[in-house]
């Protein structure tokens, strides 16, 4: 995309499309995905092509990175998390998929955005607990919407991370009973900070 780009010369200065800017981030967050940026490059990236105005702004920002194919680093489409009385847990560089399914009782489901591969802009969990608890933990782009959630005797406690542009908004529906709902941002000099280190 860049050489075609950079032949036109002219067209560096047309406006940047919505399109255009998504083309971009896909490529950036599958470039993150295949270890070629890391979490801190990838979120200074995000924020400077959502906020750029021309195809040239876009086009620097992928200069160093191999085109995308249609071929993503992509975990299964649907993940099904199925327990009774026992604990989860997902991090470590986990691939967040398009589809989340938790059936849980009795037991705590902790996933982990710190360090997550993110290839996709939105994560649907449908959830099914029962006297259990689900923790988010996030990170700045990281956003997760209850809305449509039904909670029976239960509880959601909820504290953003700080601004930034949405990389993954996580979507829950589903029912939770006599349970509780965690969300809240890495703790500070966690996750992002530890990659530079």
């Amino acid at each position: 995309m860049a050489g075609d780009l950079s032949r036109t010369g002219g067209a560096l200065e047309m406006r940047a499309s919505h399109a255009d800017r998504d083309r971009i981030v896909d490529v950036l967050r599958v470039a993150a995905g295949d270890g070629r940026l890391t979490l801190e490059e990838l979120d200074e990236r995000l924020e400077a092509a959502l906020s750029a105005r021309t195809v040239g702004e876009l086009a620097v920002l992928t200069v160093d990175l191999p085109e995308v194919v249609d071929e993503t680093p992509e975990a299964q489409e649907v993940v099904r998390i199925e327990q009774e009385g026992s604990s989860t847990r997902r991090g470590d560089g986990w691939v967040v998929p398009r589809c989340l399914e938790i059936r849980s009782a009795w037991g705590e489901v902790t996933l982990d955005f710190t360090d997550a591969v993110i290839t996709r802009d939105t994560l649907h969990i449908d959830l099914d607990m029962r006297a259990g608890a689900l923790k988010l933990l996030t990170r700045p782009g990281v956003v997760v919407d209850t809305g449509a959630l039904v909670t029976n005797y239960s509880q959601i406690k909820a504290r953003g991370a700080a601004d930034a542009p949405v990389v993954l908004r996580v979507r829950i529906t589903g029912e939770i009973n006599y349970g509780q709902i965690v969300v809240r941002p890495p703790r500070r000099g966690f996750g992002l900070r530890r990659q530079t280190a």
